[in-house]
Formats: structure tokens, sequence, C-alpha cells
């Protein structure tokens, strides 16, 4: 026997409130299901309409809720009791909070902090979660941004946790800078020297570009091509990069 729950929710007739119940799931860590042609004890109603009904209701959940809910519900018909209802089956959203168009976003929403339903272990678990998926898509396309989620696992490769600071409103990152003394100055004979931040910036780059010549990372980053090459020969005496190929036609690989 089909029974109400905080993930099943009855309505015996397309109404104006689908758009509500649809926002619900969408904001629930579970998302849900909503059947159309069921009472409250469960039982089933028969309706004569169902396909012109579930072109309406795509037609509801698409225009009349944002973000953007494509890909996140499917619609489908189901028997229950041998009669025919509609069946609307709702993931839970990526982009949280979602909200009804015509009446916009709840005034005590807070982008701040971490996205609605996402804990700590999540945060730190280096999957993606874009608050503007079609956004990052488009970033992606004109090569922006690269693989989407991995900025995170890269942070982690080289910081501690420790460096976010997540509250109600707000994530906090301060990444840790050992400026050099006078001595470290005067051998390396460069004002920035060669210091583990350094090190991770010229990482982060081959990572990103195996390819790149000591003159690239050079004007990227600012560092003196003299200053570069004592990066890389440190990276490789450390085992953190190895040079596979040839010094003109290889490329560099991160090891760690």
């Amino acid at each position: 026997m089909f029974q109400e729950s905080s993930r099943v929710e009855f309505k015996v007739t397309l109404n104006d409130k689908l758009e509500k119940e649809i926002v619900a799931f969408l904001n629930n860590r579970e998302g849900g299901v909503l059947y159309i042609g069921i009472d409250d004890k469960g039982c089933p109603v028969e309706n004569p309409e169902l396909d012109s009904m579930q072109l309406k209701i795509a037609d509801r959940i698409k225009d009349n809720i944002l973000p953007s809910t494509l890909g996140l519900f499917d619609i489908v018909t189901e028997n229950v009791k041998d009669i025919p209802v509609i069946k609307i089956i709702v993931s839970s959203g990526l982009e949280k909070p979602y909200y009804i168009k015509s009446k916009g976003m709840s005034p005590i929403t807070s982008y701040g902090g971490l996205i609605s339903g996402q804990s700590r272990e999540d945060f730190f678990s280096c999957s993606s979660m874009p608050r503007n998926r079609e956004l990052m898509r488009v970033f992606k396309d004109v090569g922006l941004v690269e693989q989407l989620g991995s900025g995170m696992s890269r942070i982690l490769r080289f910081y501690d946790k420790s460096i976010f600071e997540i509250s109600d409103h707000f994530i906090k990152v301060v990444f840790p800078f050992s400026a050099p003394n006078e001595n470290e100055i005067i051998a390396n004979g460069d004002n920035n020297g060669d210091n583990n931040g350094d090190e991770n910036r010229v990482l982060l780059l081959l990572e990103k570009e195996p390819n790149l010549t000591a003159k690239k990372i050079s004007e990227q980053t600012g560092f003196s091509t003299r200053k570069i090459s004592r990066i890389i020969k440190s990276l490789r005496e450390t085992g953190k990069i190895i040079r596979v190929g040839s010094a003109r036609k290889g490329y560099w690989k991160v090891t760690k």
C-alpha cells in the first residue's frame, strides 16, 4: 500500500502547488517522488488526459523553477491497481537553493557558506558541486577551466584542511607563505627565494601543462628563468617531477 513520506507526495490532480513540491525535492538532500493521480489514502484516480498532463508538468518545471532543472527530473506513468498515474522522479539538485521564478529567492538564503545540504566531509571529498553548471560548461568549452572538480584535490595535495575556515556565512582560505630570510636571498641571488609555495606554483602549472618550457613558466609566474631552473632542479632531485622523453620533445610528469 502506498504511503506518503518526507520523500513521497500524492496529488489527486495537477494544481498550482506543483512547483512548490518540486522545489522542495530539488533542495532535499535525497530528492523525492511526486505522484499525480493518487489520493491521500493511496488510492489511484483515473485521469483520461495523462499525455497532455505530462507535457504541462514538464513545461512548468522547466519554465517556472530556477536554477535550471535540466536532467534533474523524469516523468513516467505507473500502474497502481491497474490504473495509470503520473510519477515525477526528482533528484537532489547540485545548484541549491532552487526556487520558483515568479516568487524570487528566499531572503534568508545565504551563498556565503557551504551549499545547502553539503557537509564538511562533502566539501573536502573532491566532488564537483558548481553553483551554476551551465556557466561551468561554457568555461570548460572555451578553456578557462580544466577538469571540473579537480581544484580541491590539487589544493589538498599540497596543503592541509586547516587552511580552510568554514562558517555559516563565508569560507575563508589562507595559503601559508614563508618569506626567505636575508641569508637565503643573498645565497639564491633572487629576491623571491625558492620556498615551498614557489615550488607548488610550478608544480600546479606543470600538472596542467606538462609541455611548458622554463621560459613559459617564467612568463606565467613572474620568476626569473634562473630561478625556474633552480626550482625544476630541486623538484627533480626530490622526485616530485620526472622528465618523460627527450629534453626537446618530452614533457614533465608530476609524481606527487
